[in-house]
């Protein structure tokens, strides 16, 4: 697996991931240089190349004259999440059909930064933690746990036999600005357009809504976690 660009290089270098080596741009400066830095305290080897070089080989286009060489993507599975949360202050985010890579590395960015134990996402029907993932995330998925399950149903119940309260995302529930997020808490987030599935809104214990007072009916759901979670956060404070 690659990783492209300045952030998602420096992520990966502090997360003591298993890189194999870093290709940069010839006579590295400013945030580059201590990329490189980095890298050489990290015992990890860099080549240098030139930037045609690094055009060729970048999947994004924006590599910012740094690409990282590294195994694949190690998930972690939900007993590990579980395992690592804190008893009565667990915080969970889990993806209900996120197919978009673009929303689920925003997704596990706010998961991080928010402090979550790990985000959930389903083996099908759903983004994978890919190069462009990471990219996006700008390296969060390098430091929060992401845990890939075979059924998001009975992740749900594990979820529920750990402590955990579940909360769906959904424009027709209730306030989130009423809820009582204390304890363990899960956020259900859904897709753009199919929003969280029936069957998994059936197991959650709560269906809570963002209030919106403009003429477009819906968030971005990245953005609507952002909200939600910073909401769990603020209870914590």
């Amino acid at each position: 697996m690659r990783t492209e660009g300045r952030n998602a290089v420096a992520e990966l270098i502090k997360s003591g991931g298993d890189i194999e080596k870093i290709m940069m741009e010839k006579e590295p400066q400013g945030s580059l240089a201590r990329i490189f830095a980095e890298a050489r305290r990290a015992g990890v080897r860099v080549q240098f190349v030139d930037k045609k070089t690094l055009d060729r080989l970048s999947v994004t286009g924006r590599h910012q004259g740094c690409i990282a060489f590294a195994a694949d993507y190690k998930y972690s599975t939900l007993e590990d999440i579980i395992a690592s949360s804190a008893p009565g202050r667990g915080f969970v985010v889990v993806c209900d059909g996120i197919e978009d890579v673009h929303n689920l590395g925003s997704i596990i960015r706010v998961a991080e930064c928010a402090g979550a134990d790990g985000v959930v996402i389903p083996a099908n029907n759903s983004a994978s933690v890919t190069e462009a993932v990471i990219r996006i995330s700008a390296g969060a998925a390098e430091h929060v746990k992401v845990a890939k399950v075979n059924s998001l149903g009975n992740a749900v119940q594990t979820l529920k036999a750990a402590g955990f309260w579940l909360y769906a995302l959904e424009a027709d529930g209730a306030s989130i600005y009423s809820a009582d997020l204390s304890g363990s808490v899960a956020l259900v987030v859904g897709g753009e357009d199919s929003g969280v599935r029936r069957l998994t809104r059936e197991k959650c214990d709560f269906t809570l809504s963002i209030p919106l007072k403009g003429r477009v009916n819906s968030l971005n759901a990245s953005v609507a976690l952002g909200i939600a979670a910073y909401e769990v956060v603020k209870t914590r404070l």
